[in-house]
C-alpha cells in the first residue's frame, strides 16, 4: 500500500510537470491539432513562417504504385504551367553524367527574388539567408526570377541547378529515379567554394530526386517530377517556355 501511494504521488507530479511544460509554449497543441511541434503563434513570426514553409509537402503523384499505365500516360499542360520559369526546351546535352560540369556562379549578380520549398509558400531570398545557416549545402532549381526545390516538367527539357557549397572540392552527386522501380546513379564532380551552376536534362519519365554530399555533409533533396506531355487539343496553341539562353546554355554564361 505504501508503495502504491508513492507511485500515485509520482504520477501526479509528472502530470503537473507535463502540464506546466505544455503551458510554457514549448509543447502546446498547434491549431492543426498536432502535438509534435509547438504552437507557432507563440514563436517568432519569421521562424514560424519558415517552419510552415518546410512542412508543406510536394504534390502527391502515385510514383510508388504498381500501376504501369501511370508512367506512360501523358498529362495536360496545366500540370506544368506553375513551373514554366524553371525549364527550357533547348540546352546542351549533359553527356555521360547526371549533370553538366559545374561552373562558378556569382550570386550577387543574379540573386533570386524568392525561394520555394516543395509546393509551399515562398520566402524572399533575403529572409531565407537570414534564417538558414550559411554553412549548409544547398541545392536549387533556378528559374528566371525565383529558385525552387520542386519542379514538374515535361520529358525532354533542361533545368539549371544552383548548388551552394560552403567548402569547395570534390562532391558526390546522387540521382534516384522512382517509377515502378528505383534506380540510383552516382558521380563525383568538382565544386568551387560558394555557388555553382550546372544543367540537368530531364529525359526520363519518373520522380527524380537529386542531392549532393560535400565535406561529408548532405544537401537537401531537389525533386523533379517528369511526365510525358499530352498533345494540344484542336484549336489551342501553347508554345513551351524557352527562357533566356544565358540561363540555360550550359556554356558558363550567366555564371561568373
Amino acid at each position: 500500500m505504501r508503495y502504491n501511494k508513492i507511485l500515485l504521488c509520482t504520477i501526479a507530479l509528472l502530470c503537473l510537470a507535463f502540464q506546466a511544460y505544455a503551458q510554457s509554449g514549448y509543447l502546446t497543441m498547434a491549431p492543426s491539432g498536432d502535438w509534435n511541434r509547438p504552437d507557432r503563434s507563440m514563436i517568432d513570426p519569421g521562424i514560424a513562417s519558415m517552419l510552415h514553409w518546410l512542412d508543406t509537402p510536394v504534390p502527391n503523384f502515385p510514383w510508388y504504385s504498381s500501376s504501369g499505365p501511370f508512367y506512360t500516360q501523358a498529362v495536360p499542360d496545366t500540370i506544368f504551367s506553375p513551373y514554366r520559369e524553371y525549364y527550357t526546351i533547348t540546352g546542351t546535352p549533359v553527356g555521360g553524367g547526371i549533370i553538366s560540369n559545374p561552373t562558378k556562379f556569382d550570386i550577387t549578380q543574379a540573386p533570386p527574388s524568392s525561394v520555394y520549398y516543395g509546393a509551399g509558400q515562398g520566402l524572399p531570398f533575403s529572409q531565407y539567408i537570414s534564417l538558414v545557416p550559411s554553412k549548409t549545402n544547398d541545392l536549387w532549381v533556378r528559374g528566371t526570377t525565383n529558385w525552387t526545390q520542386y519542379v514538374v516538367t515535361p520529358a525532354g527539357t533542361w533545368l539549371q541547378l544552383v548548388a551552394n557549397a560552403p567548402i569547395g572540392g570534390p562532391v558526390g552527386f546522387y540521382e534516384t529515379v522512382q517509377t515502378d522501380k528505383t534506380a540510383q546513379t552516382y558521380k563525383t564532380y568538382q565544386f568551387d567554394q560558394g555557388y555553382n551552376t550546372m544543367n540537368f536534362y530531364a529525359n526520363r519519365i519518373g520522380r527524380h530526386m537529386l542531392y549532393f554530399v560535400g565535406n561529408n555533409q548532405p544537401s537537401n533533396v531537389v525533386v523533379v517530377d517528369v511526365f510525358a506531355q499530352a498533345p494540344m487539343t484542336s484549336g489551342t496553341f501553347n508554345e513551351p517556355y524557352i527562357g533566356p539562353t544565358s540561363n540555360y546554355a550550359g556554356t558558363g554564361q550567366g555564371a561568373k
